[in-house]
């Protein structure tokens, strides 16, 4: 069974990712593994233990939430957390799995914006060498 990895952080660009992840998964008999990345942007002073258990907390909520928004839709799916930045932990999820795709959302910055800063899936699109599907963020 192939697998799609799909980027999930509660948004709601991250809800329109997992819904479509779902839906192509579906269709191609795929298993779903839902991805929080969650390392800190940066150096951090002694307050980072408490940062990292802060974060690796909400990780786990918003996990818990995809395995329930799957479960309505009556899909099952793999949840895991990720300590590396969003862009990384996905690349290194898909190429652990051999992953069809990685599926992300996006709110629709312009391109300039997301290269400057660095968004995402933006660099999903240049440093993955596997297909990866933005899906906008619904309204």
């Amino acid at each position: 069974m192939r697998q799609i990895v799909v980027g999930y952080d509660g948004s709601a660009c991250g809800e329109a990712a997992l819904a479509a992840a779902l839906e192509i998964a579906g269709e191609l008999g795929d298993r779903v593994v839902v991805i929080f990345g969650y390392a800190p942007p940066g150096l951090w002073g002694g307050e980072i233990a408490e940062h990292e258990e802060a974060i690796e907390e909400l990780g786990e909520k918003l996990m818990a939430q995809a395995k329930s928004h799957a479960a309505e839709r009556g899909a099952e799916v793999e949840v895991e957390l990720v300590p590396k930045r969003p862009a990384e932990a996905l690349i290194d999820a898909a190429a652990e799995r051999d992953a069809r795709m990685i599926v992300v959302g996006s709110f629709g910055d312009p391109p300039l914006k997301g290269m400057i800063l660095g968004s995402t899936p933006n660099k999903l699109l240049y440093m993955s060498e596997r297909p990866v599907l933005v899906v906008p963020a619904s309204e």
